[in-house]
């Protein structure tokens, strides 16, 4: 594989971080890239290591799934090599974005997790962020495995409905705590 091949893989990488405004990870900018033809999954994978190397990305880790964050300097070497991208592949940049940005959103800003607790228990923590600020966190103390697992499986198809029933239910006992008495 030639450096300017690499260039270019490492360039896309971040034109994609560059044009959301959450990370992204592994699975979804490797989706892409595979799903184009543009390279291997370990020309990709070079590419990805290589950036964070360098510093121009950074990576968290979030429930076995890797988060990639575009840095100041990847921005800027971005800013400086975005000429070597053809329109041809920022058009299926932007195409992707355009048809998946909600599905792409909700993988990374929707999430649950879970660790041991006291007494063969397990914790489960249910998050909603948006724009990297917390909406709404949920701990749950459940007794076996399986329901946590059960849990965290089900946050990212039921959070919408949870987070609306939660606010739903806390406003109206606030209205019925301003009603009168009889």
């Amino acid at each position: 594989m030639s450096d300017n091949c690499l260039t270019l893989y490492k360039l896309i990488i971040l034109f994609m971080l560059d044009r959301v405004d959450f990370p992204l990870t592994t699975s979804q900018l490797s989706q892409f890239i595979l799903d184009k033809g543009y390279t291997s999954y370990f020309n990709f994978q070079q590419a990805l290591n290589e950036l964070e190397e360098a510093g121009f990305i950074h990576s968290e880790l979030i429930r076995n799934t890797t988060q990639f964050h575009l840095t100041p300097e990847g921005k800027e070497a971005l800013d400086l090599f975005e000429y070597k991208i053809s329109p041809a592949i920022k058009d299926d940049v932007y195409s992707y974005l355009d048809a998946e940005k909600i599905n792409l959103r909700n993988e990374v800003e929707i999430f649950a997790t879970y660790y041991p607790a006291k007494h063969n228990e397990y914790m489960v923590q249910c998050t909603i962020l948006e724009r990297n600020e917390t909406l709404l966190d949920i701990k749950i103390n459940v007794p076996t495995l399986d329901q946590a697992t059960m849990i965290c499986d089900s946050w990212q198809k039921k959070s919408n409905s949870i987070y609306d029933y939660l606010v739903k239910q806390l406003w109206n006992l606030k209205e019925e705590e301003q009603q009168p008495m009889d």
